[in-house]
């Protein structure tokens, strides 16, 4: 009896860690958003576009938008995921 409660608390300890993980990388940002050194580049264009002139604000701008519709798609495909496996708890 004792053995098997040693092996029952390494699973659940095991599958505590993997939900962590999980959830721990979810919260993070895409990796694109973490990089606001590659916008300045990308908007610069080479030296061309100073910072602060109305093409680099509208450059910054559209690069803002597009890292959100991006995270904001992630986030709903997740909340669909979750709704579908707890409508369909038995279907693999």
């Amino acid at each position: 009896m004792r053995r098997y409660a040693w092996s029952h608390l390494a699973a659940v300890m095991l599958a505590a860690l993997a939900l962590a993980s999980c959830a721990s990388r979810r919260e993070e940002a895409p990796p694109s958003a973490a990089l606001p050194q590659d916008d300045d580049a990308f908007c610069q264009s080479g030296g061309k576009v100073k910072i602060g002139s109305p093409d680099y604000v509208y450059c910054r701008k559209e690069r803002d938008a597009e890292r959100n519709k991006t995270t904001s798609r992630a986030d709903q495909k997740q909340r669909d995921l979750a709704d579908f496996m707890i409508n369909h708890p038995y279907q693999p």
